[in-house]
């Protein structure tokens, strides 16, 4: 595939009080008609076809009948919602709640929250005619259906992964109606066409049908041709995320005990099951230590271009906002374990690669244990064009790396959708053989794998021997 045109538009979170993370919804949509219409202008002639929207999951925003938002969005690192999430989780079972939605009970998901709204701004709770995801919440804006697929669904902990649509038996549990919450469909359904003015907002002609999207780490599988059972990918963002198909929802007490998430694919009748890190916020965070909020590409290549040849002997986790997979403990934090008077920042940079290798490999392992074995990672993301942080992945995984032509895996997975829907291809796989190209294979070094094999270990010992204390600071914080 060829990426003809592309565009970025940004936006910062708001930080009210503590626990509290929200945005203005404006920003959402005025994001994604400014990033269309540039993208549109510098494709010059080359007719949109179609769009497609994907988003992160678990933020949502209240709306009215309308589609007009009520009160900002709450967005998926919001954690105000901790004691709704545990009342979730006396009342419904930890484990039952798992077998239904492939989940495990946390503050990030939109039901803990909407329970917060109930019994906090019981005024906005009471004008809310749904509460919509992001992507919903644009096509709204364009005048289209709140659809929303079943992956994006899935992540409001409220979705039948099995039966595909809204748990009644967690919403008479929670006291609210399917009608209040978006309306599941496949992804690659068509929402609709663009009227006069959506299409002007976008910078589209009017007509231009729009197709339903997905979660991002679903469009992003799928986009690095992660479609059946064996295939697996990483996306090596801010949070790094690996993430195998399969044939149906991991359920089980394995997967309940590591806290995998299992559930619905963008491709029909596929699921996926995924464990993550936080990973490129630690690598930000050095590199802005050193050279200020603007650090550059430039600024990681010196970081790369100093990294010592051996092995550091640092012991680094990235646990800044605390661990994910498979504990998720908030009172993680992160480590620097093993400084010496020679230490330099070339070794420190270094160190957090071989940190996140070590924490990958342990992720692999699980989703593995899980999903099936796999002998092969396709990668994307900002993460991947780090040579040093490849070849450690590779060789503490004992994996092979495939790097795409398209790292823009997350939009390509929505064009596929698109494609389908708009009879430019026959079929996803059909998409799939034609889009989705390899660029580079990265293979496991085994005498690299040999030098980490103690620090390796030396790594899983670390974050159970620090429980003490971490225990120590929460009786007396």
């Amino acid at each position: 595939a060829e990426v003809i045109a592309k565009s970025t538009q940004s936006y910062a979170p708001d930080f009210p009080q503590p626990a509290h993370a929200e945005i203005n919804p404006e920003r959402f949509w005025q994001a994604a008609c400014g990033a269309s219409r540039e993208a549109t202008r510098e494709a010059g002639r080359d007719p949109v076809q179609a769009v497609c929207l994907s988003s992160h999951g678990e933020t949502f925003i209240p709306a009215n009948r309308e589609g007009v938002a009520l009160a900002p969005a709450i967005l998926n690192m919001d954690n105000r919602a901790a004691s709704q999430a545990a009342w979730c989780e006396r009342t419904l079972g930890r484990k039952r709640l798992f077998e239904l939605t492939g989940l495990v009970v946390h503050p990030t998901y939109p039901i803990p929250k909407i329970l917060w709204l109930r019994e906090h701004r019981p005024d906005v709770y009471a004008a809310t005619d749904r509460f919509l995801s992001v992507t919903d919440y644009v096509l709204r804006r364009l005048g289209l259906p709140p659809y929303i697929d079943y992956s994006l669904a899935s992540r409001f902990l409220a979705f039948d992964v099995r039966r595909q649509k809204w748990s009644q038996e967690i919403l008479d549990a929670v006291n609210l109606g399917a009608e209040r919450l978006p309306i599941p469909v496949p992804a690659g359904t068509l929402a609709g066409k663009l009227s006069e003015d959506a299409g002007r907002n976008l910078g589209v002609a009017a007509g231009t049908k729009v197709v339903v999207g997905g979660h991002d780490q679903a469009c992003g599988a799928l986009g690095l041709g992660v479609l059946e059972k064996g295939r697996v990918s990483d996306s090596m963002g801010t949070y790094e995320c690996v993430l195998a198909a399969s044939d149906a929802p991991s359920l089980g007490d394995e997967a309940l005990a590591a806290c995998l998430n299992s559930y619905c694919h963008v491709v029909p009748g596929k699921f996926v099951t995924l464990a993550y890190f936080p990973a490129g916020m630690m690598v930000k965070w050095f590199a802005e230590l050193l050279f200020g909020a603007d650090a550059d590409a430039d600024a990681y290549d010196r970081l790369e271009s100093e990294c010592p040849a051996g092995v550091t002997g640092l012991c680094i986790a990235p646990h800044l906002i605390g661990t994910c997979n498979p504990d998720f403990n908030p009172r993680a934090r992160g480590i620097i374990f093993g400084l010496r008077q020679g230490t330099n920042r070339g070794d420190i940079y270094k160190a957090i690669l071989e940190g996140l290798a070590c924490e990958l490999a342990q992720v692999a392992e699980s989703v593995a244990a899980v999903a099936g074995n796999f002998n092969d990672i396709y990668v994307t993301g900002g993460g991947s064009r780090s040579q040093v942080g490849l070849r450690l992945r590779a060789a503490l995984t004992g994996r092979r790396l495939h790097l795409m032509q398209c790292q823009e895996s997350v939009c390509l997975g929505a064009a596929i959708l698109a494609g389908v829907a708009c009879g430019v291809y026959s079929s996803i796989a059909d998409a799939v053989s034609q889009a989705v190209r390899e660029k580079s294979v990265v293979e496991p070094e085994p005498s690299l794998t040999a030098a980490y094999t103690r620090q390796k270990m030396q790594y899983r010992l670390l974050y159970s021997a620090l429980a003490p204390v971490r225990d120590f600071g929460a009786r007396t914080s």
